[in-house]
């Protein structure tokens, strides 16, 4: 359930753990104020020479911009574009290394000249379990820094509001920037859970219906599930807390008014997850009444066959043992009487069981 990058034991702080022959990464940049914006794309699948061209003519001039710029690297980073990346905009080693050594716990730091957001966010696979992918965020005076771990749109939203100058992000500065991140993130978990609530809804009804062995499988997966999403959602409280008590400047009072609103969303996404977690807790319970109802119901009907056989058995134990001064076995229609004693018998009895409601599953409990 939990897998990490280590360095080496007794490495140097800040070792990276990078597949030399990883790829390049796909990284987008905006360049924008509020009357223009400039968008840049340098490609992992350009040619060697020409990708580290173009990665130089995107870092120069980010780097060097006074406008706010934002730079978006996409999916696996190699060595030689993290060193460029780290260089230009004087990032410290530990923070590459908590870039790239994931998973990390969602956390804020801040060092010299930024802040580094470590945020984690989910998605939904098709057996209903989640991966979790770690969403680093660098922010400085007038620069923001996305490194995603996959190739994932979801960022999109962003990119469009910025190039069609929507509300009031192309007017404010990179803390702003990095809040509308920031609330993109937050935002991906509220479909998540109401996926895992119908889920959890055709459980329960499975439950009532029909449980068997794949229920028992789901209400696992389930729990499974909500685990992580706990686990990866409970630490951004904690950082939205620290911008929200002014503990770095570089967030601006009218930022942290709309952080405010992110720390709300967190909070109602961990009080819906634990609620989750709770009925998904309950389910147990209700697999094993269920079996524990099927089986009552099936030993109900073997006893009652059982009970009914049991004058059949004795009729046919009196009349089989096969004494010689028994009159009934020389009796003409003696077999017959019996077939038809042992047969009022037993329809007796079974409509003595039908009038008391013992056949009935509803009514069992009430008659016992």
């Amino acid at each position: 359930m939990y897998r990490k990058k280590y360095a080496p034991i007794g490495s140097v702080p800040g070792t990276l753990v990078l597949d030399a022959n990883s790829d390049r990464p796909n990284i987008q940049s905006f360049i924008y104020d509020q009357n223009h914006v400039e968008e840049n794309i340098c490609s992992g699948t350009l040619d060697s020479t020409e990708y580290f061209k173009e990665l130089d003519k995107i870092i120069s001039s980010t780097a060097k911009s006074k406008e706010v710029t934002w730079l978006d690297i996409k999916s696996v980073l190699n060595e030689e574009t993290l060193k460029r990346i780290a260089l230009a905009y004087s990032l410290h080693d530990l923070t590459i290394s908590d870039i790239v050594n994931v998973p990390q716990r969602p956390k804020i730091e801040e060092q010299e000249s930024y802040v580094l957001i470590i945020l984690a966010i989910p998605t939904l696979e098709e057996d209903c379990t989640i991966s979790v992918e770690q969403i680093s965020i660098v922010v400085g005076t007038n620069y923001v820094l996305t490194f995603q771990e996959h190739d994932r749109d979801v960022f999109n939203p962003i990119r469009q509001r910025i190039r069609q100058a929507k509300g009031s992000i192309r007017k404010s500065g990179s803390d702003h920037l990095a809040y509308a991140l920031i609330d993109a993130i937050i935002d991906n978990y509220f479909p998540i859970l109401e996926e895992i609530g119908t889920h959890l809804e055709e459980i329960e009804e499975e439950l009532v219906d029909n449980p068997n062995k794949s229920t028992l499988s789901d209400i696992y997966t389930a729990k499974r599930t909500l685990l992580q999403l706990r686990r990866s959602i409970w630490p951004h409280r904690e950082i939205f807390s620290a911008i929200l008590r002014d503990e770095f400047k570089i967030f601006k009072k009218t930022t942290r008014t709309f952080v405010r609103d992110i720390y709300d969303h967190t909070v109602e996404i961990i009080d819906v997850v634990e609620t989750y977690r709770e009925l998904a807790g309950g389910f147990m319970d209700i697999y094993l009444s269920s079996i524990s109802n099927k089986l009552n119901d099936v030993m109900k009907v073997l006893t009652v066959i059982s009970t009914i056989f049991i004058p059949l058995s004795f009729f046919a134990g009196i009349y089989g043992m096969n004494f010689e001064n028994m009159p009934e076995l020389h009796s003409k229609y003696g077999y017959p009487i019996l077939l038809v004693a042992m047969f009022v018998v037993g329809a007796t009895m079974l409509f003595i069981f039908w009038k008391k409601g013992w056949l009935s599953s509803e009514k069992i409990s009430e008659d016992s």
